[in-house]
């Protein structure tokens, strides 16, 4: 969910010692800016067994309606979990290019 009218901040911007303020506050972020790697799903290896979904600690990975999945990158920190659990190796962590 991204505001239209207010830009996300970026992990600069947090408080200090990463206290969390208020509920919610994370959709105010711009978690991709700590990334090193990025995720590239391969849909052609992928089976959809949702356990890239399941681990993935951000909420990061979107089922959509036909059961495939996707990164929404503006939350992933890249930690490569999503990786680690794809069994087909479906999942490949690529660097980061900004």
């Amino acid at each position: 969910m991204k505001c239209a009218k207010t830009p996300l901040k970026g992990w600069k911007e947090l408080p200090e010692g990463g206290t969390i303020t208020e509920p919610g506050s994370s959709v105010l972020f711009d978690a991709s800016a700590w990334r090193t790697s990025m995720p590239i799903i391969d849909h052609a290896k992928c089976t959809k067994c949702g356990m890239c979904w399941i681990f993935c600690p951000e909420a990061a990975i979107k089922v959509n309606p036909d059961g495939s999945y996707e990164v929404e990158y503006m939350y992933c920190k890249g930690c490569g979990i999503c990786e680690k659990a794809c069994a087909v190796k479906a999942i490949k962590m690529e660097e980061e290019k900004k």
